[in-house]
């Protein structure tokens, strides 16, 4: 049983909570710029003297509205800057914030506000406020809906106005580092979510340990816009890391319009989980092919990688150095004008990048930090850095977090930042939280220096009808990486052999189309039949074959008619596919895999 242990860098004090991080910057730099907030299509800097005092203002309309230290509040909106401002004033308040997802159906709403004994919610729109207005007669605790759009956060606001600042600072001071802080539900790739309880403490450890990962990253002046939901508990860890870091903070909330976004912003660095960068990467290639330079692109591509991997050798030859400058002009350099022009690192998080994408974007000049954790561990528990980087790796432990590979290979996770459990759920936490070591179904290994490598899901590895023993994730990853897939997912468990289920990049289909001279209205069905789709996907399929051997190699596939969508419900919020929605709903299609 292998074990490895990183001493904590940052102790959170007793007294600390999240509030803290708000109130320590008012007050240890008062001037500093802390959000940047839009005004059209140009910025505004907030300092943390003002940020913060307008979190305390709308804390006093939480506790003029009658909500009490402890109890439940749930925010459902989109990113942006009044998610923010409603998080740290709900903490600063001493009341549990509970994420909700915006896109969630009124099923899920009703489970989370219904389980978390939510006593009132803050929306977005009209629409979510009437889902959750629809659902009052199953929610007896719910008393207040709040419509950010319906300026009830301007109104919240000004019924604080009699509240003293003594009675704010009261509220906030008695909320102790081991208080609950928020519930997070899991997004629940099989059955109903859990409420992830996540302390004060587990917050602010993750945050500030983090940082000691990545500080050179996080660096004081510089910025970020946040474009994934905030109720994924990685967009929040990052907005928590930069207000720590004194790290500008964005919001867009508009993923159509994230292009002009980011070149309006110009950030320093950017959060996204991998199908962010696959679809960066599956676009170019895409454009490139329908303009009539598909080839150039490839090339260019093929020396970004080299590039990149050669740094990790020693040195690029010189030859290398000139092609990849030729290719800086003519390509590399659009791809990061694109994402602002002056980003030169990303954080990757939620699922596996891939090494092919890792050595691509580091040798475009766009290095991706990859890291791993679960919402269970607050959630960052490794990271790659730029002192310590394994393009293929998920990183070292950060300070303070222990891992442990069991006998059967599943990674176990030790610290501070690991919950306590799931609200109001022991058996699942029982299942779970062993002799204080986290069980977290990932499958993994730690290379001798310490960085960890995760290979798959516990259950989610197929054992043929042969014995042999296959981790999708490796040919799936790899299959996504081509412009024309949009999402794979491996079958074979007691088959002869290995198959899979595969979606077409929507995106992608038009210059595809154009450049194969098809017409440009074909159907769903007539896409999944047509002989050339086929063969184009037979090639990538073998590529991806490339990484394993023959015995885990697809031999067949089916391309199915529509995509895989959160909204059909087969991908959860933060793109992860429901693989047990899947095989239920496509079991005639994997059948016919092993038949036809």
């Amino acid at each position: 049983m292998l074990e490895i242990s990183v001493p904590a860098e940052f102790e959170v004090p007793d007294k600390a909570n999240v509030a803290d991080l708000v109130f320590d910057n008012a007050a240890n730099f008062p001037q500093d710029g802390c959000i940047r907030l839009r005004a059209g299509s140009t910025w505004t800097d907030l300092s943390s003297a003002d940020f913060a005092s307008q979190v305390r203002a709308l804390a006093k309309g939480f506790i003029a509205a009658g909500y009490a230290a402890g109890e439940r509040i749930a925010i459902m909106s989109s990113t942006r800057f009044e998610w923010t401002l409603c998080d740290y004033a709900l903490s600063t308040a001493g009341i549990v914030v509970v994420p909700i997802y915006e896109t969630s159906s009124a099923e899920q709403v009703e489970w989370i506000l219904a389980d978390s004994a939510a006593r009132a919610v803050i929306v977005e729109t009209a629409g979510n406020s009437s889902v959750v207005e629809g659902l009052r007669d199953q929610l007896a605790e719910l008393q207040d809906v709040w419509s950010i759009e319906a300026g009830d956060i301007e109104a919240l606001t000004k019924r604080g106005a009699d509240i003293s600042d003594d009675e704010v600072d009261t509220r906030r001071h008695a909320t102790q580092s081991t208080d609950l802080a928020t519930i997070v539900y899991t997004s629940g790739t099989t059955g109903r979510p859990k409420g992830c309880q996540l302390t004060h403490r587990n917050i602010i450890f993750d945050a500030q340990n983090t940082l000691c990962s990545v500080g050179d990253i996080f660096v004081p002046g510089t910025s970020t816009l946040l474009f994934l939901p905030l109720a994924h508990v990685l967009a929040r860890m990052i907005q928590h890391a930069a207000i720590l870091a004194r790290v500008r903070l964005g919001h867009s909330n508009d993923i159509a319009n994230l292009l002009p976004d980011l070149e309006s912003f110009t950030p320093s660095f950017l959060l996204a989980v991998p199908r962010v960068f696959e679809k960066v990467y599956n676009s170019a290639a895409a454009k490139a092919a329908a303009e009539g330079k598909g080839k150039i692109f490839a090339v260019a591509a093929k020396t970004a990688i080299d590039y990149s991997k050669a740094l990790d050798a020693g040195s690029p030859s010189i030859g290398l150095r000139l092609r990849r400058a030729i290719f800086d002009k003519l390509v590399y350099g659009r791809l990061r004008a694109a994402l602002g022009g002056q980003c030169s690192s990303a954080v990757s998080g939620g699922g596996p990048l891939g090494e092919r994408l890792g050595h691509f974007f580091r040798g475009i000049g766009i290095t991706i930090y990859e890291g791993y954790g679960l919402t269970e561990t607050s959630p960052v528990t490794s990271m790659n850095n730029k002192q310590a980087l394994r393009i293929g790796s998920v990183g070292q432990p950060i300070p303070g977090a222990s891992f442990r590979i069991a006998q059967d290979g599943e990674l176990l996770i030790k610290g501070e930042h690991v919950f306590g459990g799931y609200w109001k759920n022991e058996q699942a936490t029982a299942e779970v939280l062993v002799d204080g070591w986290l069980h977290t179904g990932d499958v993994g290994a730690i290379d001798r220096d310490g960085f960890l490598r995760i290979t798959g899901r516990k259950k989610e590895i197929i054992v043929t009808a042969g014995g042999k023993n296959v981790a999708p994730a490796v040919l799936e990853d790899r299959l996504r990486a081509n412009a024309l897939v949009s999402q794979c997912i491996v079958v074979g468990d007691g088959k002869p052999f290995i198959g899979a289920l595969l979606t077409l990049d929507e995106e992608a289909l038009p210059g595809w189309l154009s450049s194969h001279s098809k017409p440009a209205d074909l159907s769903g069905a007539q896409l999944a039949q047509d002989a050339d789709v086929h063969a184009a996907i037979q090639e990538a399929v073998d590529e991806a074959n490339k990484a394993v051997s023959k015995a885990e190699s697809i031999r067949k596939f089916v391309i199915l008619d529509h995509d895989l969508t959160e909204a059909n419900g087969y991908l959860t919020p933060s793109m992860k596919i429901r693989r047990r929605n899947v095989q239920d709903d496509y079991a005639a299609k994997i059948e016919q895999i092993y038949t036809s």
